[in-house]
């Protein structure tokens, strides 16, 4: 009879193939995982690419909004400079009524009395010399 030791187990066939298979396994490991690690990198780095683009795009955007409000901000105040010039005439013309009935004398009136004085007054130098 034969006699079955550890030596005779370890070193059948059988358990030659199991532990090259093992090691191979153990090899498929390692690679996949160098492979992860390689293809990682490789898909961080075109990530970071991407994100840089987005961001870029994003502030284009944003920027071009900034000017399109101050645009539209421009225009705001030239129409409400526009309202107030229009206001204030309107102002103006109601005071220069309001006086007119009043009786009170408007700037047209003042200077022809201020050309009527000048004239007097060189029509008395004249009747003085």
């Amino acid at each position: 009879m034969t006699s079955v030791t550890l030596k005779n187990i370890v070193e059948a066939p059988a358990v030659a193939d199991i532990r090259e298979s093992a090691h191979r396994i153990w090899l498929a490991g390692l690679g996949a995982l160098a492979k992860t690690q390689e293809e990682g990198e490789k898909l961080f780095q075109a990530l970071v690419k991407e994100g840089e683009q987005v961001e870029k795009r994003a502030k284009d955007t944003a920027a071009a909004r900034v000017e399109e409000a101050k645009g539209k901000v421009v225009e705001l105040q030239g129409k409400t400079n526009a309202q107030f010039d229009r206001l204030e005439e309107l102002f103006q013309e109601r005071v220069a009524r309001v006086l007119h009935r009043l009786g009170a004398p408007t700037q047209e009136d003042i200077q022809g009395l201020a050309q009527r004085v000048e004239r007097l007054n060189e029509s008395v130098l004249a009747l003085k010399k």
